[in-house]
């Protein structure tokens, strides 16, 4: 039996600490569905706030399945009067959205899948394996995704839309911000590899090394003496940047390996490196195409930018006013003295600045 000293949390850490083991449903018994709340007739159940308990617990890398129950208890403690804010908001927010006509259709769904595998280099098998991972089923995956869209509708009709930004506003926040809108220092190359393994765990011989290193030396003296590098690339290099003659870029020197980035500050325009050795044996030529030095860009270059910034600084503030008056129309019935005390409190907190607030900002 799970047992806890604060009653408010029964059933969630209870429900949490099951999760967490891993019992069927079966094991447990059937479980009869608690409704917490009620947003406009819609509704907030136990178990879908234990997932999100669960889903935050998990973020945070703890693990609950040897918690002791007063610990678990500060636990859900302390992570539940924001979930709770949370979630009523992001209800009205996707009531609100239905109410303007927007629909999260089939199609809207898989373009986001696409969009998550490729960010992810994922295919189906694998996002499978990710979402069980992360104890996540397709549907939870599908309503937090719908949850966001939702969001970004409302906010794109009732914020974005109505928001008037003039062109001295834009101006001012440019001058107040001229250090966000520098350019870095960016590199265009092109590299020329030979004698590389070409399977994984390949080791190369002594007298490969020195057919490769005779080869790579060949090869930059033909470019030193006037040969073009791009053709050199299309006809000997063995790297798989050979079909686009070696290109590769723009890179921002910042995030180049600090022994390359040592090599290519030496280079002119044009120049080509001595041969480099490769992590996993075989050289490489590196010729420097093009270097752009940090620079203050423009206003005008940046002005989409800029524009986008100010609305983002300026969405928080209009998002609290917005749920402010969908609270006031709503009608929110609490089914838990407990829980209302702890939305109650932690809403407070948040309209008086003791807290931050914390919804969800695509």
């Amino acid at each position: 039996m799970c047992v806890r000293k604060n009653v408010a949390f029964l059933i969630a850490a209870c429900a949490l600490v099951a999760a967490e083991a891993g019992l069927s449903a079966q094991s447990r018994g059937t479980i009869v569905e608690r409704v917490l709340v009620r947003v406009n007739g819609e509704i907030l159940t136990q178990t879908q706030l234990a997932q999100r308990q669960t889903d935050v617990i998990r973020r945070r890398n703890q693990n609950t399945q040897n918690m002791p129950d007063d610990a678990l208890v500060k636990l859900l403690n302390e992570i539940t009067p924001d979930l709770l804010v949370d979630t009523v908001d992001e209800l009205l927010l996707a009531q609100r959205g239905r109410e303007l006509g927007a629909s999260f259709t089939e199609e809207l769904f898989q373009k986001a899948l696409e969009g998550i595998k490729k960010d992810n280099n994922l295919d189906d098998a694998t996002l499978r394996e990710a979402l069980a991972q992360e104890g996540i089923t397709m549907e939870q995956l599908r309503a937090n995704i719908e949850r966001q869209y939702m969001i970004q509708q409302v906010q794109g009709q009732e914020i974005f839309r109505r928001m008037q930004i003039t062109d001295e506003e834009l101006r001012q926040y440019y001058l107040s911000h001229k250090d966000q809108f520098v350019s870095q220092d960016t590199v265009t190359l092109r590299e020329l590899s030979v004698g590389a393994p070409t399977q994984a765990g390949q080791v190369l011989s002594a007298q490969e090394l020195a057919a490769a290193k005779a080869s790579i030396d060949s090869i930059r003296a033909r470019a030193v003496a006037g040969e073009s590098f791009d053709a050199l690339v299309k006809e000997l290099s063995q790297s798989p940047t050979k079909a686009s003659g070696g290109l590769i870029g723009p890179l921002r020197l910042q995030d180049i390996n600090p022994a390359v980035k040592a090599i290519i500050e030496k280079l002119a325009p044009g120049e080509v490196s001595a041969p480099v050795d490769l992590p996993r044996g075989g050289y490489q030529l590196l010729k420097l195409e093009t270097r752009e030095a940090a620079a203050q860009q423009p206003f005008d270059a940046v002005r989409a930018q800029i524009e986008q910034a100010v609305r983002q600084q300026r969405l928080g503030g209009e998002m609290d006013k917005l749920l402010a008056r969908l609270r006031r129309q709503a009608v929110i019935e609490w089914k838990d003295d407990s829980l209302r005390a702890m939305y109650e409190a932690r809403l407070d907190d948040r309209l008086t600045g003791k807290v931050a607030t914390l919804t969800p900002r695509p």
